[in-house]
Order: structure tokens, then C-alpha cells, then sequence
């Protein structure tokens, strides 16, 4: 037996560093609600120590003995199991973390006494020799970064036991009142967290399986294996040359998958594959696609997180590929061996990954396979989700497509084979825009080997039917890490792709689609929506605030929730109007209340647009003619919203216009924005951004629009479906406004002007359904009428309960029934 490997002898884990982050995220929430939310944390403790007198009668040992058992016998014990195994390192690793941990608890102690404030400091502090003290064991938080820092409970059973009695050491001190809840549960934090900080900065001792272990490992799942050569290896021995050393297919799966692989020669003369999952990369798996499915809409999260999770869904997702028929190298066996789980596959002999093709050797008969393999994935069900120029591989020999793989695709002889191959990150059952992402993904790898025009007219030949929806998910953000790192190398591809998409396809939309859940400016929005938030909530009179609400009127309450419901018939009659089919009413009301459900994920006026969208290519209609008549209820809806603005602020007069107005501090934002806006259109790079963007929009819209201006009757219904639909708004919070008792403050025309511009302002932020902003823009726009701010903030509260919060219910139970009737 042969084995060319190159063992790592210590490796930084990951879930160390999160773990450590974790920590202080832990110790941050103690010191806060220690100061803020005192009267939680201390109730808690009385609570416990009103059992004081039955825990005495039970703890048998003094304390004194178990501090000794903790402080003095438990670290002895631990150092002579690292000691006994051979690990020395590992044991001045945990001293050391005993001593970062006891210099930090006597630094929290230094920073409690002489920069907090007083209630941080009570919560904190017994009653000792005659005195307050800040109590902070540092010879126990000390016990903890040695434990820690030590090992895992399961690798270290003097760890698991020492763990034990600190916990009951620190339960008793807490209870006999010789440290608080706060002090006990920040000793133990500072401890982990220094632990884990030095674990990660100096690494473990590696527990992936290497050598005998592997070969164990192998010989459990039947294979019988005679030489084993880590794949980025190869050649490194001077008596390997040959096939291995430009085996192109084996060195793509490391470059695709990140994880260990060996070439395999087994006693019978057979080449394999094993790839080898270790239990130390999966954390960051994990936390790479949590962020994606956070970050991205449509892209679900998957809760793998352990090994075996991990090396179940590889191995499901592979054989599924298989059984569907696609060219992909067969799962043979898996075993598990110390921490890392082995998958023993076929091996693409003589195949070579198109990121190492030349593009002369891509012919046309090659890019059809390619998208023949795909589309047989997409026809069972399945989606890749991680399509890069490593995966797709191509091999010349004819007949390379493994002899017993249930294939559907029919070669002509000599023809070249396309495999496709790394299904571990793909799904069964999947999403339509799974598969629009897989599509558009592909697309771009190709046209980044090929060319757009090339790879566009292979995708026409082979799924003509599938390109019409990809345009607006030509983004770099919806592909892997590897194809998103090559197309931002090659800027201007992105753009010529679209173009070549246009070319073939007249009619496709390229505008790119909102996929993005938040990015910087989001975020920033969101904290300074939060700021704003903040500084109304703490200057409320909160005894005012409850009386309000106490004497509020449940009847006006209920209307202004009817009312809202009206604004899902306005807004189905302006849908009515502008399709270019016809739709039922009824039907169409339901997908406008089905979009208050999706308004959680969703701006305002994205989630409508988009289900109004899905409504009409559901009819067969096509995508250009969907983008006009959506973005026609939109356009209507903007101008009849500042139509009805304008006209009631001429009806109201100057002097009630400004009394109505927002606070000043709003409108010089505003028009700070807009000069901002102004200035970038002198810059002609920011024009032709700008111009990209809304000339092809216009383009679509407005022979709709001249074509519904010579049909007075649908114009007519669409502005008064607008126009209901803004009065229900209006009448809902003139409705909250009675309920307390503050209706007859204003004037009808003046509540209209406050609710039109708050809202207005509260939804330029792009957060899901504008929650927070337009709560602080209507309370704000209220306080600036006249109405005090203790009374408008529970007004709008009520308000945004009964006209979002409330329907929600109602949205999920229209978007349930669409979806079994198929209408979605």
C-alpha cells in the first residue's frame, strides 16, 4: 500500500473564531441588559436563591472543597491528560489560556468600577468584608480558558468533568450570594472566549483522517485500495508521471469543491475517486450559504451543518444526477473515518474541465451537450447551483460516459462527452428561479470561454423556451464565488451577453432584477431609519402614550381595517384595466391581497409588481408586455397619488399647506436629494447609467400607454382603481386618527396631505415593507400638524397594525389558494 499525502498537522478551525465571536456577542448582551433591564436580571437571581435552604441541605461537600476540586484539582487533572497523551503543546496552550482569561476578568473588573455606570455596577457587585465589590472570579474564569482551550468535552474527559463542577460551583456561589447571575454567567464567557480565540490563533491538532486512518476508512466502504496520491500531489514522488500528472478532471473537483481529493488505484487495476469532507470546513459552508440565502431572495437556506448532513445531501444530490440520466461520475460508496467523511466515486478518466479547454475545441456539437445535460437535471427536478468552468467537463473519447449510467442523451459515434459534475450544493424539487440561475449561470460561463454571440446561440438551439426569463438574472451577484470572480474580470461581458440575448430574442427583458435583499446602502438606510426610530421612542412621555391607548376606540379601529381591505379592489381594478388580457376581478383581488404577505420580504410596491408580473405570464403573456402593463398601475399610481396631493394643497391653501407639511428637517433632506440627483446627471457616465435604465423601461411602456389612452373606458376604470385605492389609505388613517379622538383636529384635505407625503417619504428607504421608516415619517408628519407626538405614534402604530400587520393573515391565505389553483 502506497499513500503520497501531505498530512496538516494543526489547522484553524472555524467554528473556534465563531464560537470566540460569539462569546463576546454574549458578553456585550450581559453588560446590556445588566444596565438596561435590571430589574430582569435580578429578579432571576431572588428567584434562585429562594431555594437557597434546600440546595445547603443537599451540597454534602463545603464550599471551600469545591472551589479546591475546581480551582486546584481540575486544572491538575487536565495537564496530566494532555501530558499522558503526548500533548504538550496543547497544554501550554491551555495555561496560557488560563492566563488571558484571568487577566481578562481582572481587566472587566477594572472597567466596571471605573467607567460604568452605577446600575452596572450593582448588578455586578456583593456585599464583602463590610463593602460592595465588583465580583468577577478571575481564578474561575481562569478554570474555564484552560478547559476551553484544552479541548472538546467528548475529546477530553477530564474537560467534561472539570466543566461539570465549575458550573455547579458557580450555581451554588450564585445562590449563596457570593457573586450575582451577570458575574457568574461573564466569568464563564470571558473564559470561552479567550479559550477559543487562542484555539484559533494557534490551531488544533488535526483530527481529519490521514494515512491508516483513510485507508481504514476506504476498506470499510469495500474497496480494496493499493495506492492513494493526494491530487495536488501528483508527481511530487519522481516515480509518478505519466496519466496522473495531467489528470485535469481530478484537479478540477479540488478547485470546484475545496475538499481534499485522492486518486484511487484499487487491487483489481480500477482508477476511482475519493473525496475526502472534513468536519472543519463545514462551519464555513455553513455560514457561506446562511449569508446567501439572507442576502439573496430565492435562494433558500439549508440547515447542513454537521459532517455527516453535509456527506448525506453529496451524496443524495449525486446519485439523483445519476438516476436522472445526466453524465456525472457515479457514487460508488462512503464511510466515515476520524472527522472526515469519504466518498468514493468514478472517475472521469481522460475528461478535461472547460476552464482548461481551449476555446477552438468548444464546437457547436460540444456547447449543445453541455446545455443537453442541464436541461435532462432540470427536467427531474433538480438544479446544480454551483455551475462553474470546473464542473462542466469534456471529454473527446467516445463512448466516455460511464457504460452503466441510466444516460437519456443518444451520442453519434465518436462524438465528444459532456459531464457534468460537483451536484453537492445543488437541490431536488427546486425553484423555478433555481433553475433561471442555473441557466443564466451556465450561459455566462460559456460566453466567457466562447463569446456571447457563440454560447447565446447554443442556449437558442438546445432550450429556446427557457431564455426568455434569464435577462434579468445576468448579474454576477446570483453566481458561484469562481464564475462571479471571472465575469467582474471581464467587465464589459455582463453587457455584451444582454445585448447578444436581445439580439436572438427581441422580446426578452435584460433588465437586471432585484435579488438582492440588502446591500450598503440598505443597511445604512435601516440604521439610520433605527436612529430615527429611536430618538422619537425616547422622547415619549410613556404614561401619555398609555392613556392614549386606553382610551382608544376599538369601532374606529375595525373601520380603518375595512377600509384598508378596499385598497386590495382599487388596486385589482387599475390591474384590470392596464392588462392586455382579460382578468377576473375577484382573482386578481386575491393576488393583491397575496402581495400584503409578501410585503414582509419585500420594498413596498416590489412585492405587487412582482405577483402582478407572475399573474400575467402565468396567461402567456410575454415578458416585455408584463413589464409595460406592471409598470403602467405603477406610473398610474404615482400620478394620481401627487395628483390628489397637488390639488388638495390647492383646496387647502398656503397657510394650511404648511401647517401640514413635514418638519423641515425632512423636506431639506429631500431637496438635498434632489439637487444631489441633479448634480449627478452633469456627469456623463452617471447619465448613460441612468439612461440605461430608464429609456429601456420607457421603451416598453409607452406605446402601452398611447394604446390605452385611445380606450377611454379601461382609462377611466384604471385612474378610479388608482383613486380608490389611495382613498382607502386615507380614510383607514382618518379612521385611526378617531379612534383617538383626534379626528376633528384636521380637515379631511389636510389629513390626506399628511398621510400622502409621510408615506411618501417613509417609503423611499428600500426596506421590506418600509417598516420603521414609515412609522417615524408619519408620526413625525403628524407631530408637524399639530397632533402631539405622544398621541400620533400610537395613531400610526394602530394605523400600520390594522393596514399591514392585520392583513398579512389574509395575504398567506390568498397566496395559499393561488398556488393550489395554480393561478401563481
Amino acid at each position: 500500500m502506497r499513500i503520497i499525502d501531505t498530512p496538516a498537522v494543526r489547522v484553524h478551525h472555524p467554528a473556534d473564531l465563531m464560537g470566540s465571536v460569539l462569546s463576546l456577542v454574549g458578553i456585550a448582551v450581559v453588560v446590556v441588559l445588566s444596565a438596561y433591564a435590571h430589574g430582569t436580571t435580578r429578579g432571576i437571581a431572588e428567584d434562585v436563591r429562594g431555594v437557597a435552604d434546600i440546595v445547603r441541605n443537599l451540597v454534602i461537600f463545603p464550599i471551600a472543597v469545591l472551589e479546591w476540586i475546581v480551582t486546584v484539582a481540575a486544572p491538575i487533572a487536565v495537564l496530566a491528560e494532555l501530558f499522558w497523551r503526548r500533548l504538550i503543546r496543547q497544554a501550554a496552550e491551555a495555561v496560557l489560556g488560563a492566563i488571558v482569561a484571568l487577566l481578562s476578568a481582572r481587566l472587566a473588573i477594572w472597567l466596571i468600577e471605573t467607567w460604568a455606570i452605577t446600575a452596572l455596577q450593582n448588578e455586578f457587585s456583593v456585599w464583602a468584608n463590610g463593602s460592595w465589590a465588583v465580583t468577577i472570579p478571575p481564578l474561575l474564569a481562569a478554570v474555564a480558558g484552560m478547559l476551553t482551550a484544552s479541548g472538546t468535552r467528548s475529546r477530553r474527559r477530564s474537560a467534561g468533568w472539570s466543566w461539570n463542577f465549575l458550573w455547579i460551583v458557580l450555581g451554588v456561589a450564585m445562590i449563596t450570594g457570593l457573586i450575582t447571575l451577570p458575574g457568574a454567567l461573564l466569568t464563564v464567557l470571558i473564559g470561552r472566549a479567550s479559550g477559543l480565540a487562542l484555539r484559533y490563533a494557534f490551531g488544533v491538532q488535526s483530527e481529519r483522517a490521514y494515512g491508516r486512518a483513510l485507508v481504514e476508512g476506504i476498506r470499510r466502504a469495500g474497496f480494496a485500495p493499493t495506492r492513494l496520491i493526494r491530487v495536488r500531489d501528483v508527481g511530487a514522488d519522481g516515480n509518478d508521471t505519466g496519466e496522473l500528472v495531467t489528470d485535469l478532471a481530478a484537479i478540477a473537483i479540488t478547485r470546484a469543491g475545496d475538499n481534499r481529493v485522492y486518486a484511487m488505484t484499487t487491487a483489481d487495476g480500477e482508477r476511482l475517486d475519493v473525496v475526502a469532507l472534513d468536519g472543519d470546513r463545514q462551519v464555513v459552508g455553513f455560514l457561506t450559504r446562511l449569508w446567501r440565502s439572507m442576502r439573496l431572495r430565492g435562494i433558500e437556506g439549508r440547515a447542513v451543518v454537521s459532517l455527516r448532513q453535509a456527506a448525506e445531501r453529496a451524496a443524495l444530490l449525486s446519485y439523483a444526477a445519476w438516476s436522472a440520466g445526466v453524465c456525472t461520475p457515479r457514487l460508488l460508496g462512503m464511510a466515515e473515518a476520524e472527522d472526515s467523511m469519504l466518498l468514493i466515486q468514478q472517475h472521469a478518466r481522460g475528461a478535461v474541465p472547460v476552464r482548461d479547454l481551449p476555446p477552438e475545441a468548444l464546437s457547436d456539437d460540444v456547447l449543445d451537450a453541455v446545455w443537453e445535460q442541464l436541461a435532462i437535471a432540470h427536467s427531474a427536478g433538480l438544479t446544480h447551483r454551483a455551475i462553474t468552468s470546473d464542473v462542466v467537463l469534456v471529454n473527446m473519447r467516445p463512448n466516455a460516459c460511464p457504460p452503466d449510467a441510466p444516460a437519456r442523451t443518444h451520442h453519434e459515434p465518436g462524438a465528444p462527452v459532456v459531464l457534468l459534475t460537483g451536484w453537492e450544493n445543488g437541490d431536488v424539487a427546486s425553484s423555478e428561479l433555481a433553475r433561471r440561475i442555473d441557466v443564466a449561470t451556465l450561459l455566462t460561463v460559456l460566453a466567457l470561454k466562447v463569446g456571447p454571440e457563440r454560447a447565446v446561440a447554443s442556449a437558442v438551439r438546445t432550450i429556446p423556451d427557457d431564455l426568455a426569463t434569464i435577462g434579468p438574472l445576468l448579474q454576477p451577484i446570483a453566481f458561484p464565488r469562481a464564475t462571479r470572480d471571472e465575469a467582474r474580470e471581464n467587465r464589459h461581458m455582463m453587457g455584451e451577453l444582454r445585448e447578444a440575448l436581445l439580439a436572438r430574442l427581441p422580446k426578452a427583458v435584460v433588465e437586471p432584477e432585484r435579488i438582492v435583499r440588502f446591500g450598503a446602502r440598505t443597511i445604512l438606510m435601516i440604521v439610520l431609519g433605527i436612529a430615527a426610530a429611536f430618538a422619537v421612542i425616547t422622547s415619549l412621555n410613556l404614561e401619555q402614550v398609555l392613556d392614549a391607548v386606553r382610551q382608544a376606540s376599538p369601532v374606529w379601529a375595525l373601520v380603518a381595517f375595512v377600509l384598508g381591505l378596499v385598497t386590495f379592489v382599487g388596486s385589482a381594478l387599475a390591474m384590470v384595466a392596464f392588462a392586455p388580457i382579460k382578468l377576473s376581478v375577484w382573482r386578481t383581488t386575491l393576488v393583491q391581497a397575496a402581495a400584503a404577505y409578501l410585503s414582509l420580504a419585500a420594498p413596498a410596491a416590489v412585492g405587487p409588481a412582482a405577483l402582478n408580473m407572475r399573474m400575467l405570464t402565468r396567461r402567456g403573456v410575454s415578458n416585455a408586455l408584463s413589464v409595460a402593463s406592471v409598470g403602467l398601475v405603477q406610473l398610474a399610481q404615482f400620478v394620481t397619488t401627487m395628483l390628489m396631493l397637488v390639488g388638495l394643497s390647492i383646496a387647502t391653501g398656503t397657510d394650511q399647506l404648511g401647517k401640514s407639511l413635514p418638519p423641515r428637517t425632512i423636506l431639506l433632506a429631500i431637496a438635498v436629494i434632489a439637487v444631489a440627483a441633479a448634480a449627478l446627471m452633469l456627469v456623463p457616465s452617471a447619465r448613460h447609467w441612468a439612461s440605461e435604465r430608464v429609456v429601456p423601461i420607457w421603451q416598453t411602456t409607452w406605446p402601452r400607454l398611447v394604446q390605452l389612452i385611445g380606450q377611454p373606458r379601461r382609462f377611466v376604470v384604471a385612474i378610479g382603481g388608482s383613486l380608490l385605492m389611495s382613498l382607502g389609505y386615507v380614510g383607514a388613517f382618518w379612521a385611526s386618527l378617531a379612534a383617538f379622538g383626534q379626528a376633528d383636529r384636521l380637515s379631511l384635505v389636510d389629513i390626506a396631505i399628511v398621510y400622502l407625503l409621510g408615506n411618501a417619504v417613509g417609503a423611499m428607504v428600500p426596506v421590506p415593507g418600509g417598516l420603521g421608516t414609515v412609522e417615524t415619517a408619519l408620526s413625525l408628519a403628524l407631530a408637524g400638524a399639530g397632533i402631539p407626538i405622544a398621541i400620533a405614534t400610537p395613531t400610526v402604530l394602530v394605523f400600520r397594525a390594522v393596514t399591514f400587520w392585520a392583513r398579512i393573515p389574509i395575504g398567506w391565505v390568498a397566496m395559499r389558494r393561488l398556488q393550489r389553483t395554480g393561478e401563481l
